[in-house]
């Protein structure tokens, strides 16, 4: 399957998203830091998020994280949402271009029907769909009707709900799928990453690539994700985890975390791509020609003498006889002379 130009299959790397949201803090100068940044360090893609407070949620709607640099400390979602949601669509346009120019694909998040029909304005690659939106049917029919890929978070989901979204998808005979397991808490506790559910998507939907939109802190979970077989991953992102008006930026990882899950997870990927064990890797040829025990003598035997266990021993190199034949020379006679320390085989005995 393609994003843009790049094809993600089994011999890729990861695709990386920089969820950046509205991590520009209304500023088109910051949006820029933001894509000269995410791409010096290696991201396929860099995401926003365009909404507007009045058609995501009500006056009163209640918030669901907790930070601690609220204008309102009070206040409500739409208090939240209200701060940054006024970056002029021109902006967002120019920044398409910039990403164009910089080599990195500019992807949104559209929130409602002016969303999507700006997005298509500019000629979007593909559709982020959040989770808050998984259950959304007709905002999904409206994105699927695109004919666009789609990568649809599941956060906060029951199976029941990725398969209804999915077919949702499919009925508008939109088959360019990208599933990302999400949990819906920011942050989330290790322990409730549930990297399992990964394996659980792709046994679900075989026919659709997984990925993990990550909301635990730092690196080391997200880079975990690829050996469950997350092939595209999403990340906050900011190049400064303390500016304020976003709650996104202290969760977020910054330039240089985002380049270590751009090389960790190729790393990752490479490490679990190899077949189950049942031979030896190619590379373990010299250690184990090397690094293994071949029997040998451990004294000089002249031509006829019977042997006995005290002159043989095991010892490397591994190119002689294995040691698992030693026992079996016990009692034959040695058929020519053999010096001490020298590597034997069965024809040397009868």
């Amino acid at each position: 399957m393609k994003i843009g130009s790049y094809e993600i299959n089994a011999a890729s790397s990861p695709y990386i998203i920089a969820e950046a949201g509205v991590n520009h803090n209304g500023s088109y100068e910051l949006a820029t830091r933001l894509v000269d940044e995410a791409a010096a360090a290696g991201a396929q893609a860099i995401k926003w998020q365009i909404y507007k407070a009045d058609t995501l949620c009500t006056r009163q709607a209640p918030r669901f994280w907790s930070w601690n640099g609220e204008v309102k400390q009070d206040g409500t979602q739409f208090d939240s949402y209200s701060e940054l949601d006024s970056f002029p669509l021109d902006d967002y346009r120019r920044l398409a271009a910039y990403c164009r120019e910089k080599g990195i694909e500019f992807l949104a998040t559209p929130f409602d029907e002016n969303a999507v029909e700006f997005l298509e304005s500019i000629k979007v690659v593909a559709y982020k769909i959040a989770s808050c939106d998984c259950s959304n049917v007709p905002f999904i029919r409206l994105i699927a009707q695109t004919g666009k890929p789609i990568i649809l978070s599941t956060g906060a989901a029951s199976l029941d709900d990725v398969k209804l979204a999915v077919r949702t998808i499919e009925e508008q005979k939109n088959h360019n799928i990208v599933l990302l397991h999400c949990i819906l808490c920011y942050p989330t506790a290790p322990e409730n990453a549930n990297l399992q559910m990964i394996q659980t998507l792709k046994h679900t939907f075989p026919n659709y690539i997984v990925g993990f939109s990550d909301h635990t802190l730092g690196t080391a979970v997200t880079m975990a994700s690829v050996a469950y077989g997350a092939e595209v991953i999403e990340k906050h992102y900011t190049v400064d985890k303390t500016l304020p008006k976003s709650a996104d930026h202290w969760l977020s990882v910054d330039p240089r975390e985002l380049k270590q899950i751009v090389e960790g997870t190729a790393q990752v990927k490479k490490a679990a791509q190899a077949a189950a064990w049942a031979r030896p890797m190619a590379c373990e040829e010299p250690a184990k020609l090397n690094a293994r025990r071949s029997v040998v003598t451990v004294a000089d035997i002249t031509k006829g003498t019977v042997i006995t266990r005290n002159m043989l021993s095991c010892k490397r190199p591994g190119t002689g006889l294995e040691p698992k034949h030693l026992d079996s020379l016990i009692g034959k006679r040695a058929v020519r002379s053999l010096q001490n320390d020298s590597l034997v085989q069965l024809n040397d005995f009868e």
